[in-house]
């Protein structure tokens, strides 16, 4: 039910999926290189089946235990799915008709998805050998009659619904056969370049060696999605954490049904029994698969394994190349990072400037110098065989005290974090798994360093995750200081994570779930009273994300106090820009493009004496109520106009950047005279093009909040 207040909101989750028909349009724009546009339809895929496994799998619960509480828009869960739907199918479609404008486009520079049907029979007869030699050994058809039950279909799995029919008796049977998982998708065909048939039709075309004596009718691919959120519901912290996360990613493998996708031309008679068999009748609250929850295919189903054909080696198809530079404060490799450091702070900005120079430099160093006495660090998401993890260990080893926390809770990361959590504590690192109630999100390091003048500790923050590997597509920042009082904070942040504390009051951090939210409303409020007094007054806040309804009222405060209020917001943003008498000094923009925009900054104008910070958080109820989150004031001046760079080169983009507008309606920029497209321009330099700080060395502007709160 929608009345004045929950009109001034926009819905989460339709926010969710107009982000998503961001990057989906970015496969449709021609002004992306070919095999890039195939990337990001991949992209929207694989966004859109985390979507349902999370969001709407969440929503079917709270329908099925007939949950009645409303989100600020007012739409209840029935009508929040209901609206999901059609804008999900919508969306589909488009996708679909974007693989068949990209297919033609692909062949006419020489990459074809071919069917078995266009094959010669010598290329036939390849495929026939790689099916015989690499596939038929370890696929399993499974029959389904009274003496064999429907098996057990995996999450996001592509699936053939077979029928055969017995010659003697005339019987029909249904059997289901698994589409391998650890088999390449797309399979090369002998004799051309870059051209494929997809794995599905290889082993559609030699059924008949999986069931010899019986006739093949027909095959159809399917797939299913599953409800796969954790869910620890304990009212007190479990005694082993690791061991009830273990069992929770194990259970989700049997998470109920939300979601089946078949192609078109599979016989109904066939669908209804697909749903009959995938309905469980002893899920929470009783949840049922029904024919609503069928979504229909075209050809090819699962577009989310498109990212390897992206892959294609043809540079005229992708992105030009770019190589990450070094920051100019930390080339001089005769210098030690730690000196750099407790000269003056260094911010980085990822991907422009390298992780293996910056982030891992830092890591690396500490693990070798001898002066060095402690490592603290935070994982919530972490690369393979990562450099960081390799310093730790063998910081280790080399007696240094180690400690890591770990967090097992990162969605669809927690098996991987589990491994590594094992992996670490058996080079003797001292291991924390934060708490079952908090996911520890902050993005903290700490070196504890023995100077020639005492003990000092160097400290890493920043927006993004330690993980190399999304360090080369995520845009994210980073702060490394030596500054006492942001060291004391984070010592204390440590000793509260790996140990039993209650800490309340931090010099330099806002802490969530301490604080974070009063700081950031505090800070607004105060841009409001700057206004009111005829002072200057503005807002600029970038972040993933902003739903957090005090936040979101604080800023229709702010405007209708006369403050200008900018928003960069890449995904969900649930406020209203643009409303008369409510946000009319309100805009928000969305930027898409060749990089993931991750980092989150904020700059307060501050009657004229502005503030900067970073750190991890969004503006979520999740990341102020749930999430260990640290956000660090930047208080080296010299920095200041590279933040203001950074921001209005945003805020200025007409060509990646999206307007949201007060109808809740995303419309992309057009270029006047040119583009001003944002990751072009930081590709030249990673801050807008301004020449290195010039400020004296260790000249740092304090904060006006450095009392202890």
């Amino acid at each position: 039910m929608v009345d004045a207040e929950s009109s001034l909101f926009i819905n989460r989750e339709l926010s969710w999926l107009a982000f998503d028909a961001r990057v989906l349009h970015e496969a449709l724009d021609e002004r992306t290189p070919l095999l890039e546009r195939v990337r990001f339809l991949a992209i929207f895929a694989n966004n859109l089946d985390e979507f349902y496994m999370v969001r709407v799998a969440g929503l079917r619960r709270q329908v099925a235990a007939g949950v009645v509480a409303t989100p600020p828009d007012g739409l209840s869960p029935q009508e929040q799915l209901e609206a999901i739907d059609r804008r999900a199918r919508e969306l589909h479609a488009r996708a679909e008709r974007c693989l068949e404008e990209l297919l033609p486009q692909l062949e006419a520079h020489g990459i074809r998805l071919l069917d078995v049907d266009d094959l010669t029979p010598t290329e036939w007869g390849g495929l026939d050998g790689y099916f015989e030699r690499d596939v038929f050994p370890i696929l399993t058809p499974l029959a389904v009659d009274p003496g064999h039950p429907f098996p057990y279909i995996s999450n996001l799995s592509l699936s053939l619904a077979v029928e055969v029919r017995d010659p003697d008796s005339g019987d029909e049977h249904f059997a289901r056969v698994k589409v391998p998982r650890n088999l390449p998708r797309w399979v090369p065909v002998p004799g051309r370049t870059h051209h494929f048939v997809p794995l599905e039709q290889v082993i559609g075309a030699n059924l008949g060696a999986l069931f010899p004596g019986m006739e093949v009718v027909g095959w159809y691919p399917f797939r299913i999605t599953r409800y796969s959120d954790l869910e620890l519901t304990q009212a007190e912290e479990p005694e082993d954490l690791l061991a009830t996360i273990e069992e929770q990613v194990f259970q989700r493998r049997f998470g109920e049904v939300v979601r089946l996708e078949v192609r078109r031309d599979t016989p109904a008679a066939l669908r209804a029994l697909l749903v009959e068999e995938l309905r469980d009748d002893e899920v929470p609250g009783g949840s049922l698969l029904t024919e609503r929850d069928v979504h229909e295919g075209g050809r090819l189903l699962a577009l989310a394994d498109l990212v390897t054909l992206a892959d294609v080696p043809l540079a005229e198809l992708h992105y030009p190349p770019f190589s990450p530079t070094t920051p100019i404060e930390l080339r001089d490799g005769s210098r030690s990072i730690f000196d750099v450091i407790r000269e003056r702070d260094v911010l980085v900005h990822h991907p422009f400037d390298a992780f293996a120079t910056t982030v891992e430099r830092f890591f690396e160093t500490a693990a070798e110098d001898p002066d060095v006495l402690a490592i603290k660090v935070t994982l919530y998401r972490t690369s393979g065989d990562t450099a960081i993890v390799q310093a730790l260990t063998e910081a280790a080893q080399r007696g240094k005290q180690v400690a890591v926390i770990v967090e097992l809770k990162a969605r669809f990361d927690e098996a991987n974090n589990i491994t590594w959590a094992r992996t670490l504590e058996s080079y003797g690192i001292h291991v924390a798994y934060g708490s079952a109630s908090l996911k520890t999100h902050a993005k903290v390091g700490m070196v504890v360093r023995r100077d020639p003048d005492g003990i000092r500790r160097y400290i890493h923050l920043g927006t993004g995750n330690y993980n190399s590997k999304t360090a080369r597509i995520y845009t994210d920042v980073a702060l490394f200081t030596a500054n006492p009082s942001i060291g004391a904070d984070v010592s204390d942040l440590f000793n509260s994570l790996t140990g039993y504390s209650r800490q309340r009051r931090y010099r330099q951090l806002s802490v969530a779930p301490l604080s974070m939210r009063d700081r950031f409303l505090e800070l607004i409020a105060r841009e409001s009273e700057h206004a009111r007094a005829g002072r200057p007054a503005r807002v600029v806040a970038k972040m993933n994300a902003l739903v957090d309804a005090e936040i979101i009222r604080a800023l229709y405060r702010a405007s209708q106090a006369g403050v200008e209020v900018d928003l960069i917001v890449r995904g969900i943003c649930c406020l209203r820009p643009g409303l008369s008498g409510v946000s009319e000094r309100i805009r928000v923009i969305s930027v898409v493009g060749r990089f993931l925009e991750h980092s989150r900054l904020w700059r307060f104008e501050n009657g004229g004496a502005r503030e900067y910070y970073l750190g991890s958080a969004d503006w979520m109820p999740r990341n102020f109520d749930r999430r260990v989150e640290a956000v660090a004031p930047i208080l080296d001046a010299a920095w200041h106009l590279r933040i203001d760079s950074l921001l209005e080169t945003l805020l200025r983009d007409d060509r990646q950047a999206w307007q949201l507008e007060g109808d809740g309606v995303w419309r992309q920029r057009t270029p006047a005279n040119g583009a001003h497209a944002t990751h072009e321009l930081l590709l030249l330099d990673s801050w807008g093009q301004l020449p290195p700080p010039t400020a004296p060395a260790g000249e740092q502007e304090e904060s006006p909040y450095r009392a202890v709160r």
